[in-house]
């Protein structure tokens, strides 16, 4: 049969073709050679130059063919059949016009043509399909090869690059179904498989993952042009809904795609109707589906997000829809949804002109976006958080809703999330830069305007309220007209019962004061009962004024009103007749003066209730603002406290959110500002580098006309951070100020204007020049010539005074290196001639503050000057000379020459400081200076010597040879160097005809003696020196050490054992085997009472434990004790330890046993609601699975051992404290029998339900069986004790037990013997072993092991205040430093 003859179907598959079909369907009837092929296709084009697209019907077997051979057949023909197929249809496309325009079409010919459109848009787009299959398939393995040229292996594939080549074809198959074709079929109805062959290919299309690509743009236009087509034209919505979904659900790259897609066909094709269909599909989809599906609702979950941002106004409608994913368990529907509020209410529901339903509706939204703001999942909360941010910013949030939302945000600081409480910062940093209040916003500056004007607010009101009855009755009346007709409307049509009529006239009552009743009802707005009395009335005085007077013509309605009216009008005029003292002669001058008043006053009455509305507006405005002013207060508080979390990106956020408060004028930021200071020191660069942004935004930007005026205006803002600062604080400064001069970020106009004020040539207070000082001191240290080229001035204005601390930090001069030679100053030089004059003179006054300028002035001599032991001698020397001499004016010849003469304990104090800071800096100078002098000079030295030998002597052999011996001989150096050091150290410094040796005994006499010494200055200036003379030599610190540690136990002053434990850090660090056997007595010092006490030992054994220069046994749990210390400061410290110990491996996971034990002793522990706060903080560092199921079973053990209740609960406590897994809780059912028996006591079994609870929420199906099987045990024994597990057991069966059950028999029979070679833990034999050999149990009791810790041991030393030779501690053990065991390992 003729192919024109046959009725071309479309098929499902390609297969399908080669099958005989139904009467007159076309059949291939051979499919080619791939050798035939390309005569047939020039067979082809021959055809279609002669017949046109018809030529389709006979060749169609040649494109079958080559569609079947695609994969083998040249890269060549596959373009020659495309471009071909491509003329065909555009030529068809452009003939079907006229085709369809002619109205004598016969059936055959329109036939025909159908028939050829059919096989042509079936060839192309299963061409279109082939190479779009093969591009991906390229595209794969480009992935495995790389992208280098990728391009030019596709051009290889197909000859040239497809990418390029899909977008006319997907034009031409749009300019097709736009002619109207419906009409080449039968009843001018287009058979489905043609549209959904067009359509299926743009699904295919989009299928590929690089669709969403930038370069494939014009194919994404190009699809969604073609779709849209076929929405509008062929009725594919349903088709389209469908394939949407289903695409959503499978493809993550889809959902912006379809977005755009979606948005141009609800505009621009007016098919806003397929967002409607599209959600309620997505609405529809069950929550608890796509709580098992992710990734179809990770899919719907972009796809309405940004659906949202496109087209709000559209989606609005369809929202009632998808409320209920809001209760649904996938957090990414319910972000979608809540997102999608947020867009509609930044673009359609804002302004303030909006209509009632639409503001019921942004009303809604927002009480929902506030609602999950406390979701159950975190993402949910933060999510919420970010919404408000942008609604803020773009200042769509009504004015009414933010204290709540404020308060939301405060609220979301003490959220578990990090993520949560950064977003909350975020949140109120916005409320702080889009506020309506104020620049300023600070409560204390707003609390007096507010009180002012509220009081003001009240006169106001008093005033109106007087005024009140003089208002004109007219306006009255007309006020309550209104609701006066509604109330008689509804008396008129309804009849009243007898009972309902409360108002009667008594028999005695005249019509006025009836007439006075209904007025009182009325202007009480008892309008109800006013009519009732009126009605009364009317019956009861129908021959009285006003009630005899009704016109018969006139409505009910209308008699009653006008009746009412002249009543209450008539009785108020006549009552404001009464009420004024006016002139009573006649009436006439009385009605004139009422009537000529209101209207006179009326402008004067719109005025006043105007200003009143103003003046209510103003206080409102006032109290929202001073609101808000205190929940930044109270958010400032707790966000200050997250300033040294462990995140990065919430302490950076916390440091933003107080450079724009301090901005804002919120008078605490300043606090948060100065508390960021100590971050500069911060490892992470990310937390420095905002610290110096926030120091550069606040400090370096200052408002001012001129260079000059912005200088000054710095320097006075970085003076006040200098008031009442700390040797802290002022360090950070510095470190600030530094890397500020190091990056030329500092203006020279700064430079010159503290010069100015350090000279005086500016006029300033001596506060502001000693700041300048220091300032300029701070910044010398970044760039040294700043003070090095003026060194002369600032020794004439800073030492010529009687103000020596004017001169505390210009010591700073040019940095020293080793391998350069030092900055020293001759001894002659003017500055040290004024140093020894000052520190002399001053030497013999008791000004307080000599002592820390003479420390100061030791140093600077010591860092500048050639042979500072010269000078330093001769200060000390004279200081001594001088106390003599006053020690002799006292002793004069009339004096008893039996008593002792006695010298003022503020000489003696100055005395032995002198000599503390002398001997000091004399052991820093040998082995800093000197000994880097020598170094240096050695160096150079053999620098020098390989330079004078022959370089014939060298070759390559005896190079390497040399350098080897050179590096050995170099370390033989330095050790001989520092054992130079040493000995002189040992041996000189305090031995022999030394001076600093002369000191000892004065020394050692002060402190030995405190009741005769009992000075606290006196004291303390004594232990600190002895502590730095101690540092000198090994043979005196260990002569010595006794003494320090009983002062340190002993003595009754908090300031004189705080600087003991200072300098027994100091010694720990220089002769650690020295000071180990003592270090229990630096641990008790944490349980001082002293505060001050507790924050130095906090301070002190924080560094050396972290420093590995003592042993952390079992007494860190001192430590521990920190964490619940009544001052802040304290309990940060602590805190701050345990963060940075628990990056030291597995530190605190060692440590926690003996802490646990230690705290929960019922003879030296804690109180179990402090235990609890500790032990959480603990444990919240244990983060991995091994550890935690090893402390499980540990814990569990430990049950056996317990002998209180207490301890039982503090267990079961830590035990529910771990981030326990499906592992974690096989053990503890592994050791079920050591707790089970404690089940019975209710804290113990709330804590383990915490625990089950706690497994559920994660768990997964297969887990679910053995939390289960745990908690039937636990209620099993809390309800009738340990019995009843082997009744369950025993119940259950051999039948039903599984697998899980024997290995869990197995794995505690491996604990047992784990457990066995524990050394903090000696497991005694299971309870059911026991219970099976009833003439063992006895005995098994009574030989139960005692748990003993290593840590227990060490405790049982009493710390002892009364120290003898006996009791010193003989132990020296050897610490090795951690870096030598990582070396090693």
């Amino acid at each position: 049969m003729s192919p024109q003859l046959c009725e071309f179907h479309l098929p499902l598959t390609p297969e399908e073709l080669l099958k005989s079909g139904g009467v007159n369907q076309y059949v291939v009837q051979e499919v080619l050679s791939i050798r035939n092929l390309p005569s047939q296709l020039k067979a082809f084009q021959a055809a279609f130059r002669t017949q046109g697209p018809l030529a389709m019907l006979e060749h169609f077997d040649t494109v079958y063919s080559i569609l079947h051979h695609f994969r083998s057949i040249d890269p060549g023909l596959k373009e020659d059949a495309l471009e071909f197929l491509i003329k065909v249809v555009s030529r068809h496309a452009q003939e079907l016009p006229a085709i369809l325009d002619d109205a004598t079409l016969s059936v055959s010919d329109r036939s025909a043509h159908l028939n050829a459109l059919k096989m042509n848009c079936y060839a192309l787009v299963r061409l279109l399909e082939s190479f779009e299959t093969m591009t991906t398939q390229t595209n794969l393995v480009d992935l495995d090869l790389g992208g280098k040229g990728k391009k030019a292996r596709a051009k290889s594939a197909h000859g040239f690059d497809w990418e390029e080549e899909r977008q006319p074809i997907l034009q031409l198959l749009t300019q097709l179904l736009q002619l109207d074709i419906r009409h080449l079929w039968n009843h001018s109805i287009i058979e489905e498989e043609f549209v959904s062959l067009v359509t299926g290919c743009c699904y295919r299309l989009l299928e590929n993952p690089t669709i969403g690509h930038q370069k494939n743009r014009s194919t994404r236009e190009a699809i969604t042009h073609l779709l849209g087509v076929a929405l509008t034209h062929y009725n594919h919505m349903l088709s389209a809904t469908v394939k949407i979904i289903q695409m959503l659900q499978h493809f993550e790259h889809l959902a912006p795609v379809l977005v755009a897609a979606v948005s141009l066909w609800a505009t621009d094709y007016g098919m806003k109707s397929i967002v409607g269909e599209i959600v309620r599909e997505i609405g529809q989809k069950c929550p608890q589906e796509l709580s098992r599906d992710p990734t179809g609702a990770k899919g719907f979950a972009a796809f309405l997000t940004e659906l949202a941002e496109r087209i709000p106004a559209i989606l609005m409608s369809s929202m009632c829809i998808l409320l209920d994913h809001l209760d649904g368990e996938n957090y990414m529907m319910r972000n979608a949804v809540l997102a999608a509020m947020a867009e509609m209410i930044l673009q359609v529901l804002n302004g303030d002109q909006l209509e009632e339903a639409a503001r019921d509706t942004r009303d809604q939204f927002l009480d929902t976006l506030q609602a999950h703001g406390h979701d159950v999942n975190s993402f949910v909360r933060s999510r919420v958080l970010q919404l408000f941010t942008r609604i803020v910013q773009q200042k769509a949030l009504p004015l009414t809703r933010f204290q709540a939302v404020v308060a939301l945000a405060v609220g979301r600081l003490a959220d578990k999330s990090v993520l949560v409480c950064k977003n909350a910062i975020q949140l109120l940093a916005s409320f702080l830069t889009n506020n309506p209040f104020s620049c300023k916003l600070s409560d204390t500056d707003l609390a007096g305007p507010l009180q002012k004007e509220t009081q003001k607010l009240q006169e106001m009101r008093a005033q109106r309220q007087t005024a009140v009855a003089l208002l004109d009755p007219e306006e009255e009346w007309e006020a309550m007209l209104p609701e006066l007709k509604s109330t008689l409307q509804q008396l008129l049509t309804l009849p009243q019962e007898e009972e309902e009529i409360p108002e009667k006239i008594a028999t005695t009552e005249t019509t006025e004061e009836v007439k006075g009743r209904i007025h009182q009802l009325l202007a009480k707005a008892s309008y109800k009962q006013a009519i009732i009395l009126t009605r009364e009335a009317l019956g009861h005085f129908q021959e009285s004024e006003p009630f005899s007077h009704m016109d018969p013509e006139e409505s009910e309605e209308t008699r009653f009103l006008n009746l009412l009216g002249t009543i209450f009008k008539g009785t108020s005029a006549s009552t404001q007749e009464k009420s004024p003292p006016a002139s009573t002669e006649n009436m006439g001058p009385g009605q004139t003066d009422y009537k000529d008043n209101p209207s006179v006053s009326e402008p004067e009455k719109s005025k006043g209730k105007d200003e009143l509305v103003k003046q209510e507006m103003l206080v409102q405005y006032l109290q929202d603002a001073y609101n808000f002013s205190l929940k930044i207060t109270e958010a400032i508080g707790i966000i200050s406290k997250m300033m040294y979390e462990n995140t990065t990106t919430v302490v950076q956020e916390v440091i933003e959110f107080f450079v724009m408060a301090f901005q804002f004028g919120v008078p605490q930021a300043l606090f948060g500002v100065r508390r960021m200071l100590p971050l500069i020191w911060s490892k992470e660069p990310g937390i420095r580098e905002a610290v110096l942004n926030a120091y550069r935004q606040l400090y370096l930007n200052p408002k001012g006309d001129s260079a000059r005026a912005k200088a000054h205006v710095l320097i006075q803002n970085l003076s006040l951070l200098l008031v009442d600062a700390s040797v802290g604080t002022i360090q950070c400064l510095e470190e600030i100020l530094c890397e500020f001069v190091q990056k030329d970020e500092l203006k020279p106009a700064v430079t010159q204007l503290l010069w100015e004020r350090a000279t005086e040539k500016v006029p300033c207070s001596p506060l502001e020049r000693c700041s300048s000082v220091m300032l300029l001191g701070m910044m010398a240290r970044g760039k040294p010539e700043i003070v090095g080229s003026n060194l002369d001035t600032l020794v004439s204005i800073g030492l010529e005074e009687k103000f020596p601390q004017d001169y505390r930090l210009a010591q700073q001069g040019p940095s020293l290196g080793k391998r350069q030679p030092p900055f020293r100053l001759p001894q002659e030089h003017r500055l040290f001639e004024r140093l020894h004059e000052l520190v002399t003179k001053g030497f013999v006054h008791p000004d307080p503050l000599w002592i820390p300028f003479k420390e100061v002035a030791v140093t600077l001599i010591y860092q500048l000057a050639e042979g500072p032991e010269v000078l330093c001698a001769q200060v000390l020397q004279r200081c001594a000379k001088q106390a003599l001499e006053k020690l002799v004016e006292k002793s004069t010849p009339q004096d008893d020459p039996k008593e002792t003469p006695m010298l003022s304990t503020f000489l003696l104090m100055n005395l032995l400081s002198l000599a503390g800071d002398v001997a000091l800096q004399q052991l820093v100078h040998l082995e800093q200076a000197v000994s880097g002098e020598l170094c240096r000079r050695r160096v150079l030295r053999e620098e020098r010597e390989n330079k004078t030998k022959e370089p014939k002597e060298k070759n390559t052999s005896t190079e390497t040879t040399m350098e080897e011996e050179m590096g050995l001989v170099g370390a033989t150096a330095d050790d001989t160097e520092a054992e130079l050091i040493r000995n002189i150290c040992e041996m000189e410094l305090l031995g022999g005809e030394q001076m600093l040796a002369a000191f000892v005994p004065l020394l050692l006499k002060v402190c030995n003696n405190p009741g005769l010494y009992s000075n606290p200055e006196l004291c303390a200036a004594a232990a600190l020196t002895l502590g730095k003379f101690c540092m000198i030599s090994a043979t005196f610190c260990d002569s010595q050490l006794r003494l320090l540690f009983t002062m340190l136990e002993k003595s009754s002053l908090p300031i004189l054992r705080s600087n003991i434990m200072i300098a027994t850090g100091d010694l720990a660090i220089r002769f650690p085997n020295l000071v180990d056997p003592w270090t229990p007595h630096l641990y008790a010092r944490l349980r001082d009472p002293a505060q001050q006490v507790r924050k130095t030992a906090g301070l002190v054994m924080t560094h050396l434990i972290l420093k590995d220069m003592v042993k952390v046994k079992g007494q860190v749990s001192e430590m521990a004790v920190l964490l619940i210390d009544p001052v802040p400061q304290i309990a940060a410290l602590a805190k701050n330890f345990f963060n940075e110990l628990s990056h030291k491996g597995n530190a605190i996971y060692n440590l926690l046993p003996d802490i646990i034990s230690r705290l929960s002793d019922p003879e030296g522990g804690v109180k179990e609601e402090p235990f609890h706060t500790i032990m959480k903080q603990l444990l919240s560092y244990i983060t991995k699975d091994k550890q935690t199921e090893s402390l499980v079973e540990k814990l569990c053990q430990r049950f056996r051992t317990a002998r209180t209740e207490r301890q039982y609960r503090d267990l079961a406590y830590c035990v529910s404290q771990l981030p326990l897994t499906e592992r974690g809780l096989r053990k503890m059912l592994d050791n079920f029998e050591c707790f089970g028996d404690k089940l019975s006591d209710e804290s113990v079994f709330s804590a383990f339900l915490s625990v089950v609870g706690k497994l559920r929420r994660g768990a997964k199906p297969e887990g679910k069986a053995i939390i289960d099987e745990f908690e039937q045990k636990l209620r099993a024994c809390h309800t009738r004790g340990l019995d009843a597990i082997e009744e369950l057991e025993i119940g259950q069966g051999d039948s039903q037990k599984t697998p899980a059950a024997k290995k869990q028999s197995s794995g505690m029979h491996q604990h047992l013997a784990s457990a066995a070679s524990d050394n903090d833990f000696v497991t005694p034999e299971p309870r059911r072993t026991a219970r099976r050999q009833p003439n063992t149990q006895q005995q098994v009791r009574k030989k139960k092991p005692k748990i003993v810790f290593s840590s227990d041991e060490s405790s049982e030393e009493e710390l002892s205040a009364e120290m003898t030779e006996d009791e010193t501690p003989k132990k020296t053990t050897p610490i090795r430093r951690a870096s030598t065991r990582r070396h090693r390992s």
